[in-house]
């Protein structure tokens, strides 16, 4: 880990998506004076489970994962921190889960403390906190679904849609342009509760299929982005 350069609210490319989203001038000023930024390079754990959480951030670039590993060596993703996305939760001394960046990221860290006492006094940083956390319970219903209920096709075709949605939340892009992949095929297998195996075969059907151009592991182009959804399993009114 290390310190990165400073931005200034205003020309961070989350501000409009993160906690800050809804804060007046006034309220933005108090935040960048508690604000400080740190970057971790790929495959660093940001923070252990059951570790003091003494600071709460901002992922303003990059993707990190939450995971917990069982007795027997066993790990299991169960989350996935993409930009915009917030680390901690105030009014809670640790951590529950193993946060280790996936590529390389960059947070903007809060005190956690000192933070705690902002959203008593900030009610647009409180309100913002309360959509972010109902956002991140939708997505885990949903993740329920999937992992219940989804077959491997449509599990791999969720993760697709999913990181196309993410990957141009922040604006209208070429709909042509390729998707880099956060993870490798045996890191979106963890997630998934897929075998390597099988999320390999999933992506060669979608290739051959005419949905994607996976040619590249890091990278895939969508073709048919109505075949895709189709191929998530959800209904007409795009549940997931």
């Amino acid at each position: 880990m290390k310190m990165a350069d400073m931005k200034t609210c205003n020309a961070c490319p989350i501000r409009h998506r993160a906690v800050c989203a809804h804060c007046d001038p006034a309220e933005l000023l108090l935040l960048e004076g508690m604000k400080t930024y740190r970057t971790y390079v790929a495959g660093d754990t940001i923070l252990w489970r059951g570790e003091p959480l003494t600071f709460v951030a901002s992922l303003v670039g990059g993707v990190a994962s939450l995971s917990r590993t069982l007795e027997d060596g066993r790990t299991q993703t169960v989350g996935l921190l993409l930009p915009s996305d917030f680390i901690g939760r105030p009014g809670r001394a640790q951590i529950d889960f193993d946060v280790i960046a996936m590529t390389n990221v960059t947070l903007c860290c809060f005190a956690r403390e000192p933070f705690e006492r902002l959203i008593a006094e900030t009610p647009h940083v409180a309100q913002r906190l309360l959509e972010l956390a109902l956002d991140e319970l939708d997505a885990a219903r949903d993740w329920m679904l999937l992992l219940g209920r989804k077959t491997a096709r449509e599990k791999v075709a969720t993760f697709v849609s999913m990181v196309v949605r993410r990957s141009r939340i922040a604006g209208p892009v070429d709909a042509d342009a390729p998707v880099h992949l956060p993870m490798t095929r045996d890191q979106i297998a963890n997630y998934l509760g897929l075998t390597l195996e099988t999320v390999s075969r999933q992506f060669s059907a979608m290739k051959k299929d005419g949905i994607l151009d996976a040619s590249a592991r890091s990278r895939m182009i969508v073709l048919d982005p109505s075949r895709l959804k189709a191929a998530t399993g959800d209904d007409a009114e795009g549940a997931l």
